[in-house]
């Protein structure tokens, strides 16, 4: 039986120009993840990456913790949605993600009012209405995650490792589990809005099923270095 790790990407750089790099807070978190690893992984897994480089560079800092010689699979269906396009389509403004950041800096409650704006942009693009507006539909990039998925367990089905360890986006991770336990897109996205950086959600395969264990567990970095938990 297989046991399948979905991680988020550790901290990318939200409000700069590449939104698609760890930050300092980032590295620290793939790493703390790698040394969780390294604990309860008993043998080298079947590791698969998307192909963006938050996703490159968390599963290299964390495999060099446990698994440094591991070989990764890379897959762009386990990319995740254009999230600064969502944006921006919502409010032009925010087609600069510094204007964004800036207004989220002015609050005084900056992950609600952040919240507000990510459910209403969300709201849009779910929209049947304005699917022709976006590069990737949400019904496109739902289909993509949910191959992903079945292709995943297709392979593991065959091949039969302990373990395979997927590393991701929270996007990604939340319609994987909204096709599992049958959740409208608002339910689905209100998981993505709670999975923390480094996070790890865990699925278990029967034959070529998964089905859910556990969702975003983070105790790992809240037992060591609480100061790391972050969820954009």
């Amino acid at each position: 039986m297989t046991t399948i790790y979905l991680v988020r990407h550790g901290q990318a750089s939200f409000g700069k120009s590449n939104y698609d790099e760890l930050s300092e807070n980032g590295e620290a978190q793939a790493t703390l993840l790698g040394r969780y690893f390294k604990q309860i992984l008993k043998e080298q897994p079947y590791v698969v990456a998307g192909t963006m480089q938050r996703h490159e560079q968390t599963a290299k800092l964390a495999l060099d913790e446990c698994f440094p010689d591991a070989v990764i699979h890379h897959n762009n269906l386990w990319n995740e949605f254009n999230h600064q396009q969502v944006f921006a389509r919502y409010e032009p403004r925010f087609e600069q993600p510094e204007l964004l950041k800036a207004d989220v800096a002015q609050e005084q409650n900056p992950r609600a009012y952040l919240a507000k704006i990510f459910e209403g942009a969300i709201g849009r693009w779910t929209d049947g209405d304005f699917h022709h507006e976006y590069d990737e539909s949400w019904p496109h990039f739902k289909e993509r995650v949910e191959t992903a998925l079945q292709q995943l367990c297709d392979e593991l089905a065959k091949t039969e490792p302990r373990y395979a360890v997927v590393f991701t986006s929270g996007g990604v991770i939340s319609v994987a589990i909204g096709k599992l336990l049958e959740l409208s897109p608002n339910r689905t996205f209100a998981l993505n809005w709670a999975i923390t950086n480094t996070s790890l959600t865990t699925l278990r395969l029967i034959g070529n099923e998964a089905q859910v264990l556990s969702l975003n567990e983070h105790h790992f970095i809240k037992a060591k270095r609480p100061d790391l938990l972050t969820w954009i």
